[in-house]
């Protein structure tokens, strides 16, 4: 079929942005009848990041809408690979806008005064776990008996590696905890900033400096390296595991707890397919002691390739993806809404108890600074902490390395 008649759609490979874009696209084309045929193509993260950006699929016409992280956007504007949509929010602006989405949905998308891209996906991250296992009244007996403690969801890192090893095993082919330690760029990343966090550490000095050789650094590192190698604690498949991966695990019913996307709690606990449905829970951040806990605010959002054949209804499809049932819908497909309708909807808190807690997650979510130089400071930390989980290299050294790597 010629490019002229596809409209065509980068995605996240993940099955509920897959499922919900299907049936957001149905839902436009009966409406619109653009006569054309929607082309989804789902990619991991590392191949979506190249068939946008690398290859030039942004500006070369490959795509018309692209899935965008957050953490892409100083690079989006550097490139000028996406249109700018504040004068068509400004002109023709959905239902609410922008009163009907937190502040924090809209503001990582905007540079200055252009807007380039409208929020899809929410979520920040927190603690998941299985409440069956915590309600288990032989477990928190035994718990109890070995640590005088009341098993609870852990608030510090020291319970949190104490409970995954208690659960470690409980089950068949039950796992105490899971890190998505692949690679990639970001899970990684992730994981690394809000261990730094929630110890009072900053990657960024007043200046704006990124600064690694920090106390709070080489505790947020020697954690994870005790944990990740402790195989009575976590996965046995962690390096391989990416965010996708880990969600799905936990949903096979191979986690007792994680630190990972809201959006994986919520697919766990109403996916048909999943073997802990009706049985997930969320809560905060766990923090080192004395210090506060601290979550990550990365969303996705949809962007429209500046090369897009089809600018005029890719516009149309995002503000249609955009009313309240499309955001319902989104939610429903198990994927995370980003409308506060949606987040306080009887329907969606009567399925997931536990859905309104988004907001107060949002209360503690720190961002990602806007930073061209984003990418490269990423794949200094994915080295960093890749080191750390591989090698017997001493913590401080390797943050010393990853000075010296920022330096060069």
């Amino acid at each position: 079929m010629e490019r002229s008649s596809l409209f065509r759609i980068a995605v996240r490979k993940y099955p509920p942005f897959e499922k919900a874009i299907r049936a957001q696209w149905d839902a436009f084309e009966s409406a619109a009848q653009t006569e054309l045929a929607l082309d989804l193509v789902a990619l991991d993260l590392h191949p979506l990041e190249e068939a946008l950006f690398a290859s030039g699929g942004m500006r070369n016409g490959d795509w018309d809408i692209a899935f965008i992280a957050t953490d892409w956007i100083a690079s989006v504007h550097a490139q000028g690979c996406a249109v700018d949509l504040a004068p068509m929010l400004a002109s023709a602006p959905p239902q609410d806008y922008p009163h009907g989405w937190t502040d924090s949905l809209l503001r990582l998308q905007r540079i200055g005064e252009t807007v380039l891209g409208v929020p899809y996906h929410d979520g920040p991250e927190c603690l998941i776990y299985r409440r069956d296992l915590f309600d288990d009244p032989e477990l928190r007996a035994l718990y109890q008996q070995q640590f005088d403690q009341t098993l609870a969801p852990p608030t510090d890192w020291q319970t949190f590696h104490r409970i995954a090893r208690f659960l470690h095993g409980r089950r068949p082919g039950l796992s105490g905890t899971a890190f998505a330690a692949f690679p990639d760029g970001h899970n990684s990343v992730y994981d690394f900033l809000l261990q730094l966090w929630t110890r009072g550490g900053d990657l960024f000095d007043s200046a704006g400096r990124v600064h690694f050789c920090t106390s709070q650094a080489a505790n947020a590192l020697s954690y994870y390296r005790a944990i990740l190698a402790d195989p009575q604690a976590v996965h046995p498949d962690c390096a391989k595991l990416d965010s996708v991966a880990a969600g799905l695990a936990f949903a096979a019913g191979h986690v007792a707890l994680m630190i990972n996307w809201f959006g994986f709690a919520t697919m766990a606990h109403t996916a048909p397919e999943s073997a802990v449905r009706g049985l997930v829970d969320v809560t905060i951040v766990p923090s080192a002691e004395q210090r506060s806990t601290a979550s990550l605010n990365v969303y996705w959002i949809l962007s429209i390739a500046a090369g897009s054949p089809h600018p005029q209804q890719s516009w149309q499809f995002l503000r249609h993806v955009l009313a309240p049932a499309m955001d319902k819908l989104t939610t429903t497909s198990g994927a995370i809404g980003c409308r506060r309708t949606t987040w306080n909807d009887p329907e969606i808190n009567a399925a997931i108890p536990f859905y309104h807690r988004i907001e107060q997650l949002h209360a503690n979510a720190r961002e990602i600074p806007q930073r061209a130089d984003w990418p490269r400071i990423a794949s200094i930390i994915d080295t960093l902490v890749t080191a750390t989980i591989t090698t017997n290299t001493p913590v401080e050294e390797l943050l010393r390395q990853a000075d010296a790597g920022m330096a060069i």
